[in-house]
């Protein structure tokens, strides 16, 4: 089983990386699950031609029955089962927490023994990467780590700090980092920067997504650019990234 995490700052496109990167999987012909870790609950939207499932978090507080599967999930494009962490009602408890009851409860529901997953996509908020947030790379979720990132400057630092996070675990065998996804904002400079800052973590920049108008006009009808034409240059980027982590998998399992 392929275990990705994609971290990055809020904002930096993360879930549009992760989307696709399901999408390309998924079109690939893998099983995928995406799991969104973030209180905010979109990471799915556009596998699910706009429309949302309810998180997790939602869900345990309604519910005095016992939860399956299917109350907190829902099948997007190619069959991709998509769930939502979400967290806490707005200005109570910690959001982090959302994310390690969600995992907990997936464990007892015994999530990727039913569905027996090739891939499973972490799509966490970035900006802090601690508590609950630091669960997919320090729990044994997740084997790989994508960062995405601009050349903007706060991108950069959120970069920086995940990758610290990261390898602060690494004597513990939990989660490495994979490389950078660099996801174009068209700021100054910002080929220079993203790349020194490859260059001086000792980083490859594994993926280069473009400022693509195509992105947002399949995001605006709910879909993203590998369901609304796989063929673009755009999507074969995706794939590009998708068959080069796959090839990773294989590599691995010869090992």
């Amino acid at each position: 089983m392929l275990k990705i995490a994609v971290y990055g700052k809020g904002g930096i496109g993360k879930s549009t990386i992760t989307s696709n990167l399901s999408a390309a999987f998924a079109a690939l012909g893998k099983k995928v699950i995406q799991i969104g870790c973030d209180p905010k609950a979109d990471s799915t939207i556009n596998l699910l031609g706009g429309n949302v499932v309810e998180p997790v978090m939602n869900r345990l507080r309604q519910e005095t029955e016992e939860v399956s599967i299917e109350d907190i999930s829902k099948k997007g494009f190619k069959d991709i089962v998509c769930i939502e962490t979400g967290g806490p009602t707005p200005g109570l408890g910690c959001a982090g927490r959302g994310i390690i009851a969600t995992f907990n409860l997936l464990e007892d529901l015994e999530l990727f023994e039913k569905y027996k997953p090739d891939v499973v996509m972490y799509d966490v908020l970035g900006d802090v990467v601690c508590g609950g947030f630091a669960a997919p790379i320090r729990e044994g979720y997740a084997k790989k780590v994508l960062i995405v990132t601009s050349g903007e400057k706060m991108a950069l630092y959120a970069a920086n700090n995940i990758n610290t996070a990261v390898k602060n675990f690494e004597d513990r065998s939990y989660a490495k980092v994979r490389g950078i996804v660099f996801n174009h904002r068209n700021v100054e400079n910002e080929e220079e920067k993203v790349k020194e800052f490859s260059r001086k973590n000792n980083l490859p920049i594994v993926g280069e997504i473009p400022r693509s108008k195509e992105i947002i006009k399949f995001e605006d009808e709910g879909k993203t650019v590998i369901e609304g034409d796989p063929d673009s240059e755009i999507s074969k980027r995706f794939f590009d990234l998708a068959n080069l982590l796959l090839l990773d998998k294989e590599d691995e399992d010869e090992d």
